[in-house]
Formats: structure tokens, sequence, C-alpha cells
């Protein structure tokens, strides 16, 4: 892989660098070796803002691809050398649970956000999270996020997705077309871009919950402008959920 080599820090005057940095080459290398080890880009990010840089066009990148090969393809093959939203928000959803906040987007109990070893992402999930008319978009899905005995609000769950091209999907249009409201205080967690409810705009089709196991009047989610996806739902019981499924 050809890098264009920088040796100083380019953006900043106070930054403490003034000796230079590694070449981009050699810092590849590096964390080829690591295996794109997330936490260790995240903090390289802190050091200046041109290793920030760095991180950001070539380091989460290599990480997404390596963790989500195939869907990273799928996701690029619109012609596209990029994704919406740029990598490191890709990156962060991929390995974090937003979790919830009370008067927060959800407004249900505080549930600390949270980095997940793996989850798996789903484009025929996605499906079910699409009304039919819809349902020529691509959109992938990760499994719900469980968070257990959460009181009155029972057995929560977490997912998150992407979308494909969102710029040009149905949804997109869809959201526009019904005049749909922004959130008026809350962003995205992923890239801090404005947040659509796709309950507000009555687009939660009944497959959704059938997917996820859970209530059909207790799930909900956003989109942001970028097409991340994020949701809560209240999980039925064991038992339940497998009748559910079995429903869909």
């Amino acid at each position: 892989m050809i890098l264009t080599k920088q040796y100083r820090c380019i953006h900043s005057a106070s930054c403490q660098c003034t000796k230079g940095h590694l070449s981009e080459d050699a810092i590849f290398l590096v964390f080829q070796q690591l295996n794109w080890n997330p936490k260790l880009i995240a903090t390289l990010s802190c050091v200046c803002k041109w290793f920030d840089d760095l991180a950001k066009r070539v380091l989460w990148k290599e990480f997404c691809k390596t963790r989500a090969p195939k869907m990273m393809i799928d996701l690029q093959s619109s012609g596209s050398h990029s994704v919406d939203g740029n990598w490191r928000a890709l990156g962060k959803l991929l390995i974090y649970c937003s979790g919830s906040k009370k008067g927060g987007l959800f407004n249900t109990v505080h549930i600390p956000g949270h980095f997940v070893y793996r989850t798996r992402f789903s484009r025929t999930s996605g499906k079910s999270f699409l009304l039919p008319q819809c349902r020529t978009d691509v959109l992938y899905v990760s499994d719900p996020c469980e968070h257990l005995d959460q009181g009155e609000e029972g057995d929560v769950g977490f997912f998150r997705g992407i979308f494909k091209s969102f710029s040009m999907s149905k949804v997109r249009k869809m959201l526009i077309k019904r005049e749909a409201q922004f959130h008026p205080t809350e962003v995205c967690p992923y890239c801090k871009a404005k947040l659509w409810s796709m309950l507000q705009a009555k687009m939660i089709p009944q497959s959704a919950s059938c997917r996820l196991g859970a209530y059909e009047d207790c799930i909900e989610y956003f989109v942001c402008l970028n097409g991340h996806l994020l949701g809560i739902c209240t999980l039925l019981p064991l038992s339940d959920s497998e009748e559910a499924s079995e429903l869909e």
C-alpha cells in the first residue's frame, strides 16, 4: 500500500512533536502487526492533530476492513472510497454500545456506554427494520446488546446499524417527504450529526420487534444524516422471543 509520507506536524504550531514524526509507512506497518487494535488507535489519535488525521484517514479504515471485511466491501461497492460519516465514526459504531441516560435520546434508565468485544452485523436482519416500500435500501443492523434486569424497564436491548449510500436511500427520501423533525438536542454518538426519529415518522415496521425478540410497543430507533442507526427495545422473555421469531 502506497502512502503519502509526512514527517512534520502540519496542523498545530503548539504540537510538542518538534522533531517530526515517523513516516506513515512505518506507522502503518506497526499497527498492521498490532492487528489494528482500536484502543491503541484511539490513544495515538490523542497525541496530536497529525496523528489524529492519520488515524482518521488510514488506521480506522484498516480496522474496519479487518473487523468486517464483507460489510466494508459492500458499503464501498457503489464506487465511493470512503463511507458516510468517516471511518472513525464507523469504527466506533462497530465496537461501541452507546447506552442511554436519563433525559437523553431514549429518556430511559441510565445505562453507561461501553465497548463490546465482537458484534455481528447482518444485511438480512436490516430488511426487518425497513418498511416494505424501502426494502431495496441496504441496511446492516447488529444483534441487540442485552442489559438485563433494568428495574421497571425490564430487559433492555440496544442495537445499531449503518445504511449503504444513505444520501440516496428511500428511507431518507421518505423522512423528508413526511417532514420528520430532527431531535432538538441530541446528536449521533458516533459522528455528531443530527438525528431523525423513525418512531416519530411512523416508519418502524412490526417485523423489527419480531427480529429483535422485543415488545412491539417498546422499540424505538433513530437514524442520523450519515446513515448511522441506533435504537433501544425491551426484550421479551426468552420463551416468548422464540415464538416471535417463528411468527416472523
